[in-house]
């Protein structure tokens, strides 16, 4: 009730605003800031949305009639201008007023003519502006359209449909009344009144005797104009193609309009009269409609069709008949897509929270439907996938990556949106008297705009082939909807275990297949989606077999009591999980199990799960984390760190998630921080530890404690950009700790995240997810608790930042160099002099044997990666000094990286700020210590022509001078 009468004291304000603007004749377009003022600040309560149906209401019945003045009509005319007020419901309002009144009030609908004009062949705002599905209702009950037109669909596509069909057949019985021609119809049953209804005929030839002259020419001008429109209506690309859908789907209301039409054609003298249209032209026009679809497309009937069936796919087809692109709109999400695969960054913020604030920003920007939004997003990643499918540069493919973009973070990018909309239904049904249980709720309309967005999918068939290495995914997709149809379904997700006698390879299935498939998983569609038309193919449904062998898979053993054999862990880690408690079933036995059966249990997590399982990804994520943080056993009692005894465990989970698509999923879910700050303790652990004990699988591997250590160390410092140079900090445009991640911003996100996951609404909707067995310290982590990791990063910053100093002899780093030195130069090292000595002026400090540097090294990684910078210092500067070729040294870096692999991150951060700094010389190559480029450089030419050429870009040749290659260093295999 408070609702309702803050509306009608707004209708108030309203009205009263409009009547003194009226009053002082004030300018149309100052009324129209004073009104959109007035709804503006109404809006932050339960004001209306714009354009409104209550405001459209409001003006014409203020108008008509007691308001009838040139004034109010251009206050009218600017609420439609500036989109205040639904053009389409203010012409069917004005219609069911002023056509039935064109004999008393000429001039008015002269205005009336003049907005159909101007706005009756544009419906783009309409279909795609917020209020679409209330306006058209509304225009419904305004001229009664599914009364009239009797069809059983009233979806808001099929009332526009009718709507623009009603407003030229009231237009032609209008001029036939005009004229006298009306009587002679066979059908007498008229659809709308074309006089008053409360006013004897004889008042209206009294009325019509009394006219003036200029009345009469008006009247006249006005039946020309209005015959005229209907030719337009006939004539234009939009409205033909919506009558050509009546024509179709109304067949008999046709038939009685083409016989008004014909009598039109045969007796209206203001038709011979017209200088625009002649009787001909308008019959052409009629006869014509179909024509001209069937020319100008095969497809067209079937696409019309189709736009009748979803509401809203009409405007993007009458969009495309003038010619625009609609894919433009979407062009940011293409940008943003393209951003979040840089290789060379990682995010420390989820990607479907990016993505979803940016899609629902262009859907309202943009005013299109949901269901075009959602397909403007899947054909931003199906376009994604395609560049990444055969990427003209990059030696690392990106597909795993990819694949997580299109088939996990947009289909929970879709769930975001769809989520909160139905949430809020939830919350708005528990507020109602009459509430139902949330399980009896009906879906939300974009619930419903998705499955109208993955069917029309369908049509862009050059987009949906999947990448070769998961095409047999996309078969068994496609055989799993054939079985379903067939009534031969596999339950608990396991299709891919029945053997089908080819089934599965016969069918050709497609990345819609995936997607519906990831729909499915996430509960945003029911498997009704395999009834679709055109889903599976005919011809693929008729070869299923009468019979159906199954037999059990990895997963069904898995979770039917099998132990997690050698075998059984192969079979999965080549097989996604399909459902969570698969996932967890696994965690289970890497918490639970025996040391062997926990290394298995981390294999299979970091295996197909991990980089396939979409519908299980981000869960996966999480319990790898878990892993990599185990908590200390009560029992414990050790005097080192509780990780050591988890060693095999770490070093599997870290070789596991080393790969670089690996590293950009758990970016893309924007698990990054959480990620760093599980590694930041293994690192200290094991950095801290001295390589005398080592571990050896039961595969026969063995490692030590530099392997954990540098495994973990390589996947941390990825996770910032470790190594920028100088110049380039200074080049940013941004401030320094907006435009680089660093450890200390990855824990301060990973503490704010975990501090205020679950107080808000979202984080609740989206907990739901998760399994109940993640859970997470909410304690704060800072860098003061890695003391040796911070100092490393502290000394990294200042190579970046300087050249190096301060290697005092005689200390623990010197000794530690210069036993660095000897291991990488042992078989060079001609004077047995040291290479320190070219740089911080020491003596043979070393002189021992290769034993002694083996004891010299057994120190923990720590004082390694602190002596490295120096190490590379002195030999850079013994092959500036002639002492080390160019080959030596890279040899010598290979011995240096065999030692402790960890080191590769001080070598690339330490050499990139070098060749900023430009403080040495060019390699020299002569061709035969060192392999010389000048026979590779016509293909590369050809190679970057090649690549230039396809993005569009001229570059002129310069002969001899296009490529200048010059090799500060270059790594052997």
């Amino acid at each position: 009730m408070a609702v309702n009468h803050q509306q009608q004291s707004l209708w108030r304000e309203v009205l009263e605003l409009t009547k003194t603007a009226q009053d002082r004749n004030t300018d149309p377009l100052t009324w129209a800031i004073q009104l959109s003022s007035t709804l503006n600040s109404a809006a932050d309560g339960d004001g209306p949305t714009l354009p409104s149906t209550e405001l459209a209401h409001l003006l014409v019945s203020h108008i008509c009639w007691d308001n009838h003045v040139p004034i109010t009509w251009k206050f009218l005319e600017k609420a439609l201008t500036l989109k205040i007020v639904p053009p389409s419901l203010v012409l069917a309002l004005l219609s069911t007023r002023v056509i039935s009144n064109r004999q008393l009030h000429p001039a008015a609908y002269r205005l009336y003519l003049e907005f159909l004009t101007r706005h009756a062949f544009s419906f783009a705002s309409l279909v795609n502006g917020p209020n679409y599905d209330k306006i058209m209702n509304s225009i419904d009950d305004v001229l009664n359209l599914s009364q009239i037109f009797g069809l059983k669909v009233c979806e808001s596509g099929v009332l526009l449909v009718e709507f623009v069909f009603s407003v030229v057949w009231q237009l032609l019985d209008a001029s036939l009344d005009d004229e006298g021609l009306l009587e002679f119809a066979s059908d007498k049953n008229f659809k709308w009144p074309t006089r008053p209804q409360d006013m004897e005929i004889d008042g209206i030839d009294g009325f019509i005797d009394k006219r003036s002259e200029h009345h009469e020419g008006l009247f006249r001008a006005n039946t020309t104009m209005a015959i005229e429109l209907i030719g337009e209506f006939l004539q234009n690309k939009v409205t033909s193609r919506i009558l050509y859908l009546a024509h179709m789907n109304m067949p008999s209301h046709w038939g009685g309009f083409i016989e008004r039409l014909r009598l039109l054609a045969l007796k209206s003298a203001a038709l011979r009269n017209s200088k625009v249209i002649t009787p001909e032209a308008l019959l052409q026009l009629a006869s014509d409609t179909r024509g001209d679809l069937g020319r100008k497309s095969k497809t067209a009937p079937q696409k019309e069709c189709h736009a009748v069936a979803f509401p809203g796919s009409l405007m993007s087809l009458a969009g495309q008949c003038n010619g625009t692109s609609r894919s433009a709109l979407w062009l940011p999400i293409d940008l943003f897509l393209e951003d979040a695969m840089d290789g060379t960054q990682v995010a420390a913020t989820s990607a479907v929270e990016i993505l979803t604030g940016l899609v629902k920003a262009l859907q309202v920007v943009n005013g299109t439907t949901w269901h075009d939004t959602f397909l403007g997003l899947w054909i931003a990643a199906l376009r994604l996938l395609q560049r990444e499918r055969d990427p003209s540069e990059g030696p690392v493919p990106r597909i795993d990556s990819s694949l997580c973009m299109v088939l996990s973070v947009t289909t929970l990018t879709v769930a975001d949106i769809i989520e909160e909309e139905e949430s809020e239904l939830i919350d708005e049904t528990e507020q109602s008297p009459s509430n139902l249980p949330k399980d009896k709720q009906a879906p939300g309309r974009r619930r419903k705009d998705l499955v109208t967005s993955l069917q029309l999918l369908g049509d862009f068939e050059d987009m949906l082939t999947p990448p070769p290495f998961v095409r047999s995914i996309a078969n068994q997709a496609a055989a799993k909807a054939i079985m379903f149809i067939s009534g031969l379904t596999v339950g608990n997700g396991y299709y891919e275990s029945v053997s089908m006698n080819g089934l599965a390879t016969s069918c050709l299935g497609n990345m819609r297949h995936l997607i519906v498939e990831a729909c499915i998983a996430r509960n945003l569609l029911d498997t009704s989606a395999y009834l679709w038309p055109g889903y599976v193919n005919a011809s693929d449904s008729n070869q299923v077999p009468c019979s159906i062998a199954t037999q059990m898979s990895g997963w069904s053993s898995l979770m039917k009591g099998s132990p997690l054999t050698p075998s059984l862990t192969n079979a999965l880690v080549v097989t996604p999980a399909s459902s969570l408690a698969e996932i967890e079933k696994v965690y289970e036995i890497a918490v639970n199990g025996s040391d062997d059966e926990k290394i298995c249990a981390a294999t299979v997590l970091c295996g197909a799960s991990l980089v396939r399982g979409w519908s299980v990804q981000e869960n996966t994520i999480l319990f790898i984390i878990k892993l990599l943080s185990p908590p200390v056993p009560a029992d414990y009692s050790g005097s080192e760190s509780h990780l050591i005894g988890y060693a095999a465990l770490l070093n599997t989970l870290l070789v596991g998630i080393s790969s670089v698509d690996c590293i950009q999923i758990f970016s893309l879910h924007g698990w990054v921080p959480l990620l760093a700050a599980a590694l930041m303790p293994i690192c200290e652990v094991f950095g801290s530890s001295i390589p005398n004990a080592s571990w050896t699988l039961s595969s026969g591997e063995e490692f030590s404690c530099y392997a954990v250590f540098s495994n973990a160390f390589t996947i941390l410092v990825r996770l910032w950009r470790f190594h920028k140079p100088p110049l380039e900090q200074l080049t940013v445009d941004m401030p320094l700790v907006a435009s680089q991640l660093s450890p200390e911003y990855l824990l301060l996100v990973r503490n704010s995240k975990l501090a205020s996951f679950g107080t808000s609404p979202k984080d609740q909707m989206k907990s739901k997810r998760f399994s109940k067995n993640i859970k997470f310290s909410t304690d704060p982590i800072f860098m003061d608790s890695f003391p040796k990791l911070k100092r490393w990063y502290r000394q990294n910053e200042e190579c970046i930042a300087s050249t190096l100093t301060g290697l005092v002899h005689g200390t623990s780093v010197h000794l530690i160099v210069d036993a660095l030195l000897t291991k990488m130069f042992r078989k060079i090292n001609r004077s047995g002099t040291p290479l320190t000595s070219a740089t911080s002026g020491s003596t043979n400090s070393s002189g021992s044997g290769l034993e002694d540097v083996s004891i010299k090294l057994k120190v923990p990684a720590w004082d390694i990666l602190e002596a490295t910078p120096f190490v590379l210092d002195a030999a850079l500067a013994a092959c500036a000094h002639g002492r080390l070729s160019p080959r030596e040294l890279a040899t010598g870096l290979k011995e240096l990286s065999d030692c402790l692999p960890a080191t590769l991150a001080t070598v690339v951060s330490y050499f990139s700020a070098e060749v900023t700094r430009g403080l040495w010389k060019p390699a020299f190559m002569n061709g035969t210590d060192w392999p010389s480029p000048a026979t590779n450089l016509s293909s590369i030419e050809q190679q970057i022509k090649k690549i230039l050429a396809a993005t569009g870009v001229d570059v002129p040749t310069v002969a001899g001078e296009i490529l200048q290659l010059r090799f500060l260093y270059h790594w052997l295999p």
